[in-house]
């Protein structure tokens, strides 16, 4: 009985260690596949209409789910992730910028974008072209060029040979929108998606160089993502078909 006793007190033992050494699921994840919890998703401020819609679609199609945003120029939040900021998945409006975050997995491009002239609806200045923003009496926003949209129209402006001269660097695309929006500039140079989701109170003017800055959008999930399983989730049904479906509609060209 005794030598029973001890074969079997060291089965058991074996079994509690085999089962303290079963690994757990990785954050985000459940035992049946699928995914949960907050994902935190750091995007350009060019994709906030098209990157709201798909989030609220990625929700429901994951229940448990909560795609959270931070919309902002793509350079400052490279920043912000690489000075640790809690993010799970980036998607930039510049390669540059996420060649900038180190702990980018694998990016991969899944749109492009292009820019346009947005005037005061009915374009009551006559803009036709970009020479025409080197007028000495209109008021121009750009983008500041340490952002994606800011160096897409130096590109553009370098390839027309026109001057130039802004009143106001914006951080970002929307910002720059806003300032025609508001009636404190004249024009600004914004991404063609930008100027489709203000038509109603801006008009986009389509000109020739723009063709020389066009602006290729990837994405990644982050090596330190709170919500690792989320995050793959998350991209991958960014680029999914449903999901190039939303960007198209919104503008964006197919990478």
């Amino acid at each position: 009985m005794r030598i029973r006793f001890v074969v079997a007190a060291g089965l058991s033992a074996l079994t509690l260690l085999a089962g303290c050494g079963e690994s757990s699921p990785e954050p985000g994840a459940a035992s049946d596949g699928r995914v949960s919890g907050t994902i935190t998703v750091f995007a350009a401020a060019s994709l906030t209409e098209s990157f709201t819609t798909i989030g609220e679609r990625f929700e429901k199609a994951h229940p448990g789910t909560t795609v959270t945003f931070s919309f902002a120029g793509s350079s400052g939040l490279a920043t912000q992730i690489n000075e640790g900021a809690p993010a799970d998945v980036f998607a930039s409006a510049a390669p540059q910028n996420m060649t900038a975050v180190t702990s980018a997995i694998s990016p991969v491009t899944f749109a492009r974008n292009q820019l346009v002239i947005v005037v005061a609806k009915g374009n009551p200045k006559r803009v036709t072209g970009l020479a025409d923003l080197a007028k000495p009496d209109l008021k121009v926003a750009l983008c500041a060029e340490a952002v994606p949209c800011g160096a897409a129209s130096a590109s553009a402006i370098a390839a027309s040979g026109v001057k130039i001269t802004p009143v106001t660097l914006e951080q970002d695309v929307k910002a720059a929108l806003s300032k025609v929006k508001l009636g404190e500039v004249d024009a600004a140079l914004v991404y063609r998606t930008d100027a489709k989701a203000a038509a109603a109170d801006v008009d986009g003017i389509e000109f020739a160089e723009s063709a020389k800055a066009i602006n290729d959008y990837p994405i990644a999930a982050l090596r330190d993502a709170p919500n690792p399983a989320g995050a793959r989730a998350f991209v991958e049904f960014v680029l999914a078909p449903e999901a190039l479906a939303v960007l198209t509609e919104a503008g964006f060209q197919a990478p």
